[in-house]
């Protein structure tokens, strides 16, 4: 056990220390900025499937996979479910393509930490993961070539969560997550004002902005599987997620700037005046965070195959921030389209490593909600996964991949395409144990 908690620090350190900024996409500029939780490595190695559910593995997009008395997990068969540990991070490599140009990006973040406890038809779980990130860096020019604005932005929101499962009859399962959200957001916009001679003047405005975000909202689960034949297994699962709202607590100032000569990107500040957003109402502000439900269902042979597909959707049009608004951004309704699954050749095979690894393949399609311009931004993805057995052979080291594009050039818009590469450990040990004495 002790060997196991130290293996998990060491990564979260190691994760935390290597991280930069969590997202480099310019659709960060939106809203709260990118989602970054999609869940465990395995779930996104399958599309974003987040149906499957067992006994060695977390599912933290469903608080009903934490309960369950019976026990699937080899080399556990007929005693007690093991304490479930995860951790998880993502590098991602951005090709950035517009019509007027091309650029290259790149971000590591930390994903997701968590743990889960049996209690015998219950189980408890908690954690702590990224919900949103900011992170942007955006150039306008005017009609003569030369930049007339300057957009940054960096920060997001994250969560803290707590669940809990219960197992109401053998196979059905049913959960309750609670999430702190917590975060905040800084974005700045520079106005560059020019003379007559087209030469940049001495000073230029700056408009910054932050956004301190807090509230609490829950997460349902449901989930149900049963054997069909004495060979093949059905899963379905189902989530909802009410709407909520989160309390921003906004400031807002304007300055007077200068740039470096030798460095374009440096500005340095001669004078800041502040604004009066409680006289305007905005000093504190709700923003609405919209519901969400999935659905999903596959079937599959327990510890050798499983296929199934699971459907998303967000009423994103109900997002709303008063602090913020653009008559070119509207927001639709969001869903999500994801199938997959995995394969293993032989579980518990003595003779090759190769055959108990876990093969998990998947693809998806999502209408992510925001509409630029008229134009909707949708996301596409293929993804592929290996699980690599480690120690007592219910733990494992996983590792995804997943190449795809978002966004679109029409419109003067940005498209990106993307490989993500994700890596997470899936540590298991049991703490309560009844010995044995012949």
């Amino acid at each position: 056990m002790i060997k196991k908690l130290v293996i998990v620090f060491i990564a979260v350190f190691a994760i935390q220390s290597y991280a930069q900024e969590g997202t480099a996409s310019p659709y960060s500029f939106y809203g709260i900025g990118s989602l970054k939780f999609r869940g465990t490595v395995e779930n996104r190695s399958m599309g974003g499937l987040s149906i499957y559910m067992d006994s060695i593995h977390m599912n933290l997009r469903n608080p009903a996979s934490y309960a369950g008395k019976n026990i699937d997990a080899y080399p556990f068969s007929g005693e007690s479910r093991p304490v479930k540990f995860t951790v998880g991070s993502t590098y991602s490599s951005l090709d950035l393509k517009s019509n007027s140009g091309t650029a290259k990006a790149s971000s590591t973040t930390f994903d997701y930490l968590a743990l889960s406890v049996p209690m015998g038809k219950f189980g408890f779980g908690f954690g702590l993961l990224p919900f949103t990130s900011v992170g942007y860096k955006l150039e306008s020019l005017n009609t003569s070539g030369d930049i007339s604005n300057r957009f940054n932005g960096e920060g997001g929101v994250n969560k803290a969560f707590l669940g809990l499962g219960y197992q109401i009859i053998e196979g059905l399962n049913i959960g309750v997550d609670a999430h702190y959200n917590f975060g905040n957001i800084q974005n700045s916009t520079i106005e560059f004002l020019y003379d007559n001679d087209g030469s940049l003047t001495q000073y230029q405005s700056r408009e910054n902005n932050r956004s301190d975000l807090s509230g609490l909202n829950f997460n349902l689960g449901l989930s149900y599987k049963t054997m069909l034949t004495e060979k093949l297994e059905f899963v379905s699962a189902f989530t909802f997620t009410p709407e909520s709202t989160l309390v921003s607590k906004n400031e807002r100032s304007f300055s007077t700037v200068t740039t470096s000569t030798t460095n374009p990107g440096q500005e340095f500040e001669v004078g800041r005046i502040d604004v009066d957003l409680e006289s305007l109402g905005l000093l504190e502000t709700d923003l609405v965070l919209p519901s969400k439900y999935s659905i999903g269902a596959g079937i599959g042979k327990p510890r050798k195959w499983f296929a199934g597909a699971e459907y998303t959707s967000q009423k994103t049009s109900n997002f709303s921030n008063v602090l913020y608004s653009s008559t070119t951004t509207q927001y639709e309704d969001a869903t999500t389209f994801s199938l997959g699954g995995f394969y293993i050749p032989q579980y518990n095979s003595f003779s090759s490593y190769l055959k108990r690894t876990t093969y998990r393949a998947g693809v998806r399609y999502e209408k992510t909600g925001l509409n630029i311009n008229n134009e909707s931004i949708n996301e596409f993805g293929i993804s592929f996964g290996l699980g690599l057995p480690v120690g007592n052979g219910i733990s494992n080291a996983n590792l995804g991949f997943e190449i795809g594009k978002r966004g679109t050039t029409n419109s003067n818009l940005i498209q990106e395409n993307f490989i993500n590469i994700q890596l997470s450990l899936s540590l298991n040990d049991r703490w309560f144990q009844k010995r044995k004495f012949d």
